[in-house]
C-alpha cells in the first residue's frame, strides 16, 4: 500500500468570525460512520465500534461536529477527541483541558505505531470495509491546544498523538497513514508546527495557524486541510482504526476532525506525471489510463471537466491536462479516479550549428565538446542531462575532444535525456571554417618618417590594426617606425594577419671607396653610412645588393648608391689605377715611357711616383701631369733590368711594385 500524502487546500473565507462550530454527541458509531464519513454505496461498512471517554450525563470525546456557518474549513463531519467534544466548541477564549478530570486507557496499537509507551485517555474509531476501488482517501485536520504560541509552550518536548492505522483484515501489522508526506515521520504539535514560539518551525508548510481568540474552536493551532490516501485490493476486506491520545501528560486536549463523506474509494490511475515531481510524459508519448473495474456498467471520460472518450475502461493520453473517470458500478455507487498529466517540454536548442576555424585548410579541427554541451545545459531546465553522440544509434558518447571524421561539415546528435529516460536526438552541425588566402609580410620603408599608407587586402568582413587606437579599415596611413599588424576577419569569421614593418630611410652618404689599385683582379668597396636599405650599380641601370665590385680594368668608374625605400640616389666617380709592367725605350715611338694611367685625374693629381734601381737607388721622380719616365738617369740610358716604385697618393696612400725595362 501506498503511504498517506497531503494535499494542502486554500481557502478564502469572507466571513466573520462570530460563529461557532456545534457538536452533537447523540450519533452511534454506525451512524457515525455509514452516514456521516463514508456516505457512500461504493464501499461496504461493517463491525464499526467506537470507544473514548465518557463524562456523564451524555458528554463524550467523540461525535458529530457541523462548522455552523463559521470560517471552520469542513463543513461538517466527525470530532475525535481527547477531551469533551463539547470543549471544542469556540471561541478560542475557552481552554479545553478535560483529561484531568477524568482518565481512561491508552492504545497499545497506537503506541506501537508512533514508538510510545505513555499514551492515555484514548478515543478510537474503527470498523471494517471492502472498497469496490483500488484507492481510498479521507480529509482531516489535527487540532491542539498545545499549540502554543507563547513562551511557556510543552509543544518541544512531548505532545498528544494521532495515527490512521490501516490493514488488510487477516493481517496483523498496521501502516499508519497521517505521516509528513513522503516520509515515515507521523502528524504531531513537534512534528508539524509553525514559527513564533521557543520551539523552531517543523513542516510549516502543513501548519495552518495559531488560532486567535474569535476562532471558531477552542484550539490554539491547527494544520492545514490533509489528505490520508493508500492503495487498496477492491473486493478486499480492510480494517481501519481511527485514534487519538494523551501523551505524557492529560494536559492540553486535541482533536482530529474528519470531513464528512470524504472517506471514498477512488478508482487509482497512477501518479501524476508532474515536471516538478521529475516524472512527465516525453513529448510524442501516448500514456494508456486503466480505470478496469470489476462490475462496471459504463465509464465516462473527462478532460479538464470537458467529456471525452467513449465507454471504454482505457483512455489514450496524448495531450497535457487534469485527467478524469467515472464508473458507473451501482445506482448508488460511481467511481471516480484523477490524475494529472504534464508533457515534457520540447527539446529545444537555441544554436545548433557550432562552428570552428581551421588552420590547415583541410576541414579537419579539434572541437571542444565539454563547451557545446555546456551551451546546450544553459537552455535546459533542471533534471536534464546531455550527451554528444555521432549518430541516433549511437551507445557510445563522443569525448570532449572532437575532432570531425567528415571534412568542413558534420552532423551530430545531443541526446537529452530526463530523469523518466524521455530523450530526444537534436541534430548539431559542426561546420569547419577556412581561411585559405595567405599574406606574405613586408617591410616598408619611409622617408625622414614622411607619411605612408599600409594597405591589407581588401573585401573582408573586418579589420583591426594594433594601433592606439585600434583601427578598423583597410588601409592606414603611419609616420612613425615599427611593426604594424592587421587581423583580417573573413566571412565565416575566420582571422588571419598580415605584418608591415616600418623602417625610417634616407639617402646615403659614400665615406669611402676602397679600390685594391694594381692587383691583377681589380676591386672596389664602397663604404657607406645613413638609416637606410640600399644597393649599388657602376652604370646607374643594373643594382646589386653588395657593395662590392669586381673591375674589368683600371680606369675611371662612377659607382650609384640607391636607397631601396626611394628616398634618393647618390654618385661618385673613382679610379682603378694599374701600371705596365715592362716598357721598350728603343726608339720606335711604341712604349717609349713609362707611366701610371689616370693619376692626372682629379684627386690623384698630387700623387708622386719614385723610382728605384734594384739597389735603391733613386733613378727617377715622376710627376702625373707629365710625360713619364723614358728609361734614362741622368740623361744617358740604362740598362735592361728590372725596376722598383713608389707610388704615394694624395690621401696619404702608398703602393709598391716593379716593372721590366726592356731594351
Amino acid at each position: 500500500m501506498k503511504k498517506l500524502f497531503f494535499t494542502l487546500l486554500t481557502f478564502s473565507f469572507t466571513v466573520s468570525f462570530s460563529q461557532n462550530i456545534t457538536v452533537n454527541e447523540s450519533y452511534t458509531a454506525q451512524q457515525l460512520v455509514q452516514n456521516i464519513l463514508v456516505n457512500s454505496g461504493c464501499i461496504s461498512v461493517s463491525n464499526v465500534s467506537v470507544s473514548g471517554g465518557n463524562f456523564g450525563t451524555g458528554e463524550l470525546s467523540y461525535g458529530y461536529f457541523n462548522a455552523n456557518s463559521s470560517v471552520f474549513p469542513f463543513q461538517e463531519g466527525i470530532i475525535l477527541s481527547t477531551g469533551k467534544i463539547k470543549s471544542a466548541i469556540g471561541p478560542n477564549s475557552n481552554f479545553s483541558d478535560d483529561g484531568t478530570g477524568i482518565g481512561w486507557n491508552g492504545d497499545p496499537d497506537l503506541n506501537t505505531a508512533l514508538g510510545l509507551s505513555n499514551t492515555f485517555n484514548a478515543t478510537v474509531l474503527e470498523f471494517d470495509f471492502i472498497p469496490n476501488a483500488n484507492n481510498i482517501s479521507f480529509e482531516y485536520i489535527f487540532s491542539s491546544e498545545q499549540y502554543l504560541s507563547n513562551p511557556s509552550s510543552n509543544q518541544c518536548s512531548y505532545t498528544d498523538g494521532f495515527a490512521f492505522l490501516l490493514k488488510e483484515a487477516t493481517a496483523s501489522t498496521y501502516q499508519n497513514l497521517a505521516v509528513i508526506p513522503n516520509t515515515n515521520i507521523p502528524v504531531k504539535v513537534n512534528t508539524v508546527r509553525g514559527s513564533g514560539t521557543i520551539c523552531p518551525p517543523a513542516n510549516e508548510a502543513y501548519f495552518d495557524a495559531f488560532n486567535t481568540g474569535n476562532y471558531p474552536t477552542t484550539y490554539d493551532g491547527q494544520t492545514k486541510v490533509l489528505t490520508a490516501q493508500s492503495v487498496v485490493t477492491p473486493g478486499t476486506l480492510y480494517h481501519i482504526k481511527l485514534v487519538i491520545a494523551d501523551e505524557g501528560n492529560a494536559r492540553f486536549d486535541s482533536g482530529i476532525f474528519l470531513r464528512a463523506g470524504s472517506f471514498i474509494s477512488e478508482k487509482d490511475l497512477g501518479n501524476d506525471r508532474l515536471i516538478a515531481a521529475g516524472n512527465p510524459l516525453c513529448p510524442n508519448e501516448t500514456l494508456t489510463l486503466n480505470a478496469t473495474q470489476a462490475g462496471a456498467t459504463s465509464y465516462q471520460w473527462y478532460q479538464n471537466g470537458n467529456p471525452v472518450g467513449t465507454n471504454s475502461p482505457t483512455f489514450n493520453v496524448t495531450s497535457a491536462g487534469n485527467y478524469s473517470v467515472e464508473i458507473n458500478i451501482s445506482s448508488s455507487c460511481t467511481l471516480t479516479g484523477e490524475i494529472k498529466i504534464e508533457y515534457a517540454p520540447n527539446l529545444n536548442i537555441a544554436q545548433n550549428t557550432f562552428e570552428i576555424c581551421d588552420t590547415n585548410i583541410d576541414g579537419l579541427a579539434t572541437f571542444n565538446l565539454a563547451t557545446l554541451q555546456t551551451q546546450i545545459f544553459s537552455n535546459l531546465p533542471a533534471n536534464f542531462t546531455v550527451a554528444l553522440y555521432d549518430s541516433t544509434t549511437s551507445t557510445t558518447p563522443l569525448p570532449s575532444s572532437y575532432t570531425n571524421t567528415t571534412p568542413f561539415q558534420q552532423i551530430i546528435y545531443a541526446r537529452i535525456i530526463n530523469i523518466q529516460n524521455c530523450y530526444g536526438n537534436i541534430p548539431i552541425t559542426l561546420k569547419v571554417n577556412t581561411f585559405p588566402q595567405t599574406f606574405n609580410d613586408v617591410s616598408i620603408g619611409i622617408c625622414n618618417n614622411s607619411p605612408t599608407n599600409l594597405s591589407a587586402p581588401s573585401g573582408y568582413a573586418s579589420y583591426s590594426w594594433n594601433t592606439n587606437p585600434i583601427q578598423t579599415t583597410p588601409t592606414i596611413t603611419v609616420a612613425n617606425a615599427g611593426t604594424y599588424i592587421v587581423t583580417i576577419t573573413n566571412a565565416s569569421g575566420c582571422t588571419k594577419t598580415k605584418t608591415f614593418t616600418v623602417v625610417t630611410s634616407e639617402p646615403a652618404t659614400i665615406t669611402n671607396i676602397e679600390v685594391n689599385d694594381f692587383e691583377e683582379q681589380l676591386t672596389a668597396t664602397i663604404s657607406v653610412t645613413g638609416n637606410g636599405d640600399y644597393e649599388y650599380s657602376l652604370d646607374g641601370e643594373t643594382f646589386q645588393d653588395s657593395p662590392i665590385f669586381n673591375l674589368p680594368e683600371s680606369g675611371e668608374y662612377t659607382v650609384f648608391v640607391n636607397d631601396k625605400n626611394n628616398c634618393g640616389l647618390i654618385s661618385q666617380t673613382f679610379y682603378a689605377l694599374s701600371y705596365p709592367k715592362f716598357f721598350t725605350p728603343n726608339g720606335d715611338n711604341y712604349n717609349e715611357t713609362w707611366y701610371i694611367k689616370n693619376l692626372n685625374k682629379k684627386g690623384l693629381e698630387n700623387s708622386k711616383v719614385y723610382i728605384f734601381d734594384r739597389f735603391g737607388k733613386l733613378i727617377k721622380q715622376i710627376y702625373p701631369n707629365r710625360n713619364g719616365w723614358n728609361g734614362t738617369y741622368d740623361g744617358k740610358p740604362l740598362p735592361s733590368s728590372d725596376y722598383w716604385f713608389v707610388l704615394e697618393l694624395t690621401n696619404g696612400k702608398t703602393i709598391k711594385g716593379h716593372f721590366s725595362l726592356i731594351r
